[in-house]
Parts: C-alpha cells; structure tokens; sequence
C-alpha cells in the first residue's frame, strides 16, 4: 500500500517466533518499510522475519531497550517511523487509520491508543503512547526500561490503536533486574525511572521497597499523572500488606495531582460499602461514573472497567439494598450495555425480573 508519504515500522525482538508473523502480517498490508532488530534470538524468529523483510539486523543486547530502538530508528530510511513489539496485532480497521493519517502527515510526533489488555475481545486497560515519528527530527527513545520519546513539535492524537496481544509470559524479574544492575552501578535512576521501579518491585511482590521507592518518586519533580498513579501503587502496597487504613491516606493524596480518577472513586466508594455507609457509597460510584478528568487524554493508564461497567453493577448493590428496584435494575442494565454476556449482569436481570413483579402483584 502506497501513500504521500512513507512510513516505517522498526521492531526490536527476541525469541517472538510464535507471534512475529502474526504482528508482522498486519504491518505488511499498511507499511513501506519493514525494519527488524533481532538481540538473541535462538529460536525462528528471524527466519520468520525474513518472509517479510530483508532489513533484519543484529543488535548486542545491553539491558537498554532504548538504544535497541534507537538503533532500529536508524536503520529505516521512510518519512515517518513507527515501531511495535512482535506481539502487537492491529485489525484491518485500524490499518487504515495508520495509512491515513501517514499520508495526511504534517505532524513530527503521533500518538495512538495502546490496548495492553482484554477482557474477552474489549480492551480493558488502555492509555495513548508515543507511536509515529517524522524520521528528520530525529526522535530518539530514553530510559533502560519502560523507554519513552520526550514530546516536542507539532503533536497529534489518534483514534487508531494497538492491540497487545501476549501469548507466552515474561520473566516477571526482567525489568527489576534491569533497574537493580542499573543502582548497583551507581547509576542514580530519574524521575521517570524511580516510577517504574517502584511499579515493578510492587508488582513482584516487594511492597515494603516497592512503596518506599513510590514515595521519594513523589517529593521528586515528575509527570502528574505518574504521581496520582504512584498514590494508587502505594495505597496497593500497604493494602497488601494489611495497612489499608495508612493507604487510604495516600490513595487520598491522588487528588491533589489529578480529578479524582474513576478507580479511585469505586475503590473509596467500596470502602464505605464494606462499612454499611451505603449513601456515601452512592456518592463514591456516581463520581466514578462522572469520569474525574479525562486520564486517557492525560496520557495516564485507564482500567475502563471502573469508567461504567464496575461503578454501574454496585450501584446496582447498593440500591438493591436501599429498597430502591427501579433504580437497582437501570443501573444493572447500563453496565449490561458495556457488558452483554456478563453473568453478573444476567444473573441481575433475572433477580430484578422476578423482584419487580413481585412489587407489581403487591401493588
């Protein structure tokens, strides 16, 4: 497919025999230009390529994914650059969307929706990430871990997405290695990384660290979104480890970064419904559903189960139990809307059914 303007695709991959083709097989019907980095591979994955491309190139592995990707950005010679991982997939729909807003270009920088996870075939955690880049103003990736491109020129933000779709699990230690080799070089980690870090010793389990690291991320200088998300990360990290009422206190502190962010708002709101304050409650999963601020425009990561679908089946809880029915099933059947084959929901349906004509025959 041939537009105004070209545009590469640059991967860096490792060992990804099981999806390249996959991922590649979508790229192939919307790019000029393939360019492939493999860093170790030692199983198909670069006779794979090759079905698809003849610019594969090797690359020393250095535990810096930002210089991988740097060095694939200079391998493509296109007027726009974009890259993937090799487990990325992008439908037809969203093919075209690419392949427009290419041709269409005048922008140095675009930004697409990154669906990193599913529930069934609808995204469940979603957020934009730098993804297209004009090849002259020679962007380049920063950070060992979680690389990212620092946002300059003319931005644009598109309705085309990325679906992350993983088919084998990573080494859960990866990226803390990294980070941990980094500290015992003496290299003091930024902003940014301190973030990271912090996110990933929570993930594996290290909570005490994990929370620590979290909260000297939040006397530093860095983005907004990443301190309201860090009072998130730490609220988790004390609730696991049996202090809920001291994470309560930095979950509080998320609203002093953001709008209050819609899981915030159902986490606060289940707290009061544990604690028979069924009205506050109310107050809690109705502001959930007023979406607190826009986080997915804000760049911030968005679990879009707490945006209706959470918020709607407990408010449906709750006015169950305040005797209110009517309104109990409105709200069962508008997160049915955003879930149709959810059994919650159907379960619901059928309870308010029999309840409502219960009421009928009553009256």
């Amino acid at each position: 497919m041939k537009g105004k303007n070209t545009l590469g695709v640059c991967l860096i991959v490792r060992d990804e025999e099981e999806v390249i083709s996959r991922c590649l097989g979508c790229v192939k019907e919307f790019a000029d230009e393939i360019v492939v980095v493999d860093t170790g591979s030692s199983d198909k994955t670069v006779e794979a390529a090759r079905a698809f491309t003849d610019k594969i190139f090797y690359f020393e592995w250095c535990d810096d994914f930002s210089a991988a990707r740097n060095f694939a950005f200079e391998k493509a010679v296109s007027d726009y650059v974009m890259w993937l991982d090799a487990d990325d997939v992008i439908t037809a729909e969203n093919r075209t969307r690419i392949r427009n807003l290419a041709d269409e270009g005048g922008f140095d920088m675009a930004y697409l929706l990154y669906a990193a996870a599913f529930d069934g075939d609808s995204p469940a955690f979603v957020y934009n990430r730098e993804r297209i880049f004009k090849r002259s103003q020679n962007f380049r990736f920063s950070g060992a871990v979680h690389e990212a491109v620092s946002p300059r020129g003319k931005i644009v933000y598109s309705e085309a997405r990325i679906d992350h779709k993983k088919v084998k699990i990573s080494n859960p230690f990866r990226n803390l290695n990294i980070y941990r080799n980094m500290i015992a070089r003496g290299i003091s980690l930024d902003e940014r990384a301190k973030f990271y870090y912090g996110r990933e010793l929570m993930y594996n389990k290290m909570y005490r660290e994990g929370a620590a690291v979290l909260k000297d991320f939040l006397n530093g200088g860095g983005w907004t979104e990443n301190k309201a998300e860090a009072c998130l990360n730490i609220y988790f990290c004390h609730a696991a480890l049996g202090e809920e009422e001291e994470g309560m206190l930095w979950l509080l502190k998320a609203f002093l970064y953001t709008p209050p962010r819609p899981q915030t708002c159902c986490i606060l709101g289940e707290r009061f419904l544990k604690n028979g304050d069924l009205q506050t409650a109310v107050f809690w999963y109705k502001q959930a559903l007023q979406g607190g601020g826009d986080a997915q425009n804000a760049g911030g990561f968005v679990n879009v189960d707490f945006n209706e679908f959470i918020p709607c089946m407990q408010l449906c809880v709750l006015y169950d139990r305040l005797g209110d029915y009517k309104t109990a099933c409105a709200y069962n059947e508008r997160a049915g809307k955003v879930k149709p084959a959810s059994p919650e929901y159907l379960y619901n349906r059928r309870y308010f059914k029999n309840k409502l004509s219960d009421e009928v025959k009553n009256d």
